[in-house]
C-alpha cells in the first residue's frame, strides 16, 4: 500500500504557512524550557534528599515549592504550539495521535496524578520526611512516561509508511516502537531535559536563594554538576540519534543543506561551549548559551520533521483560503506579548517577596 494514500487532505490554512511555522518556532522552545525546568528540578530535588547536610535539605525543600509552578508553566506553555502544530501538521499528527489513542489519551491523568503529588510534596515535606523521595521518583517515572508517549507520536507521525498497522490492530494502541529512531530521539529529548532542569535549579539557587549562601552554594554544585555530566550524556546520545536517521536526512546535515548543516555545526559548538562553561561553574555563561541552543535544537528537530515528510507531504502544497485572515494573527501575538509580561511581572514579585511569606 502507497503511504502517501493512507495521508488525509490538509485543511486549508487562513494564513501563508510562514506565518504559522515562525510562532510554532518561536513558542515552541518556551515549553521546552519549562518541561526541562520541571524534570530536572524533580531529579535534582531528589538528588538532595540523598546528599549528606543541612544544605542540600534545605534546598530540596525550597525545590518543593517551586515545582508545583512548573507543571502550571508547562501545560500553559505547551498549549500554543500543539495548536500551531495542529494548524500545519493536523492531516498527520491527528492521524498518528488516533493510531496511539489509548496511549495519548493517557497522557492528561498521568499529568493531573504527578501534579497533585508535587502538591504533596510541597505541603507534607516535613510531614513525609524520606518518604519524599519515593513520592519524587514516582513523578518522575510519570513524567517520563509522558515524554515516551510524546516521543512516540512524534516519530509516527513523520512516518506514514507505517500507518498500515492499524489495519490488523484498529484498537487505538499502536507504538512506534520499531522505529529506531525513537528510543535515541527519546533518550536525547529527556536527557538534555534533566541537563537544562539542573542549570534552572544552579540558575534559581544563585538568585533566589543568595539570603543563604550555604543553600545556594549546594544548589550551584548540584544544578552544575548535573547539568555538565548529563549534557555530556546528552551529546553522545545526539549523535547516535543522528546516525539512526533516514539517509535522504541525513544527508541533508551532512552538507546536502546549507542551513541544516550550518544548524548543526553552530548547535555543536553551542552545546561545547556550555559544557565547558557549566563544568567551570559559570552559571550566567552556561545559561545565555543554553537558551539559544533550545532554539537550534528546534529547528534540527523541524528539519528532522519535513526531511522525514518530503516524499510524503509539504507545506507548500498546503491551499490558503482566499480570503486571509490577519485579525487572528494580531490578536495572538497582542495576547502574548501581554501575557509575558504578566508573567515576567509575577516571576519578579515572587523573587522579591519576603521568605517568611513565601508559600
Amino acid at each position: 500500500m502507497n503511504p502517501a494514500t493512507l495521508i488525509p487532505a490538509a485543511d486549508p490554512l487562513t494564513l501563508p504557512w510562514g506565518w504559522f511555522q515562525f510562532l510554532l518556532m518561536l513558542t515552541f522552545p518556551l515549553h521546552l524550557l519549562a518541561m526541562n525546568a520541571l524534570v530536572g528540578t524533580s531529579l535534582a530535588a531528589l538528588a538532595a534528599h540523598l546528599l549528606p547536610g543541612p544544605p542540600y535539605r534545605r534546598l530540596s525543600h525550597e525545590l518543593a515549592k517551586a515545582l508545583p509552578f512548573l507543571v502550571a508553566f508547562t501545560v500553559n506553555l505547551g498549549v500554543a504550539p500543539l495548536l500551531f502544530l495542529n494548524v500545519l501538521y493536523g492531516n498527520l499528527f491527528y492521524t498518528s495521535t488516533i493510531l496511539m489513542g489509548l496511549f495519548w489519551l493517557a497522557v492528561i491523568p498521568l499529568v493531573i496524578i504527578a501534579y497533585y503529588l508535587l502538591y504533596l510534596y510541597d505541603f507534607r515535606f516535613r510531614q513525609l520526611g524520606n518518604g519524599a523521595m519515593f513520592v519524587l521518583l514516582a513523578v518522575l517515572a510519570l513524567l517520563l512516561t509522558v515524554g515516551f508517549i510524546f516521543s512516540n507520536n512524534m516519530t509516527m507521525m513523520i512516518a506514514p509508511a507505517g500507518w498500515g498497522r492499524w489495519f490488523t490492530t484498529p484498537g487505538g494502541a499502536l507504538l512506534n516502537l520499531a522505529d529506531p529512531t525513537l528510543l535515541p530521539r527519546y533518550l536525547h529529548m529527556m536527557t538534555g531535559a534533566l541537563a537544562v532542569g539542573g542549570l534552572c535549579v544552579a540558575l534559581y539557587a544563585r538568585i533566589a536563594l543568595k539570603g543563604d549562601p550555604e543553600t545556594a552554594d549546594a544548589g550551584v554544585r548540584l544544578g552544575m554538576g548535573l547539568f555538565s555530566w548529563l549534557s555530556l550524556l546528552q551529546v553522545v546520545v545526539g549523535l547516535w540519534f543522528l546516525t539512526t536517521l533516514s539517509p535522504a536526512v541525513l544527508r541533508l546535515f551532512m552538507g546536502g543543506s546549507g542551513s541544516a548543516t550550518a544548524l548543526l555545526g553552530v548547535g555543536l559548538f553551542m552545546a561545547l561551549a556550555a559544557l565547558m562553561a557549566g563544568f567551570r561553574h559559570q552559571v550566567g555563561l552556561a545559561a545565555g548559551l543554553t537558551l539559544p541552543l533550545l532554539y537550534v535544537m528546534a529547528f534540527m528537530r523541524d528539519t528532522v520533521r519535513t526531511g522525514a515528510l518530503a516524499p510524503y507531504f509539504s507545506l507548500d502544497k498546503v491551499p490558503v483560503t482566499s480570503q486571509v485572515q490577519w485579525s487572528p494573527l494580531v490578536l495572538f501575538l497582542v495576547t502574548l506579548v501581554l501575557g509575558l509580561a504578566v508573567i515576567a511581572w509575577m516571576l519578579g514579585k515572587v523573587a522579591t517577596c519576603p521568605k517568611e511569606v513565601r508559600p
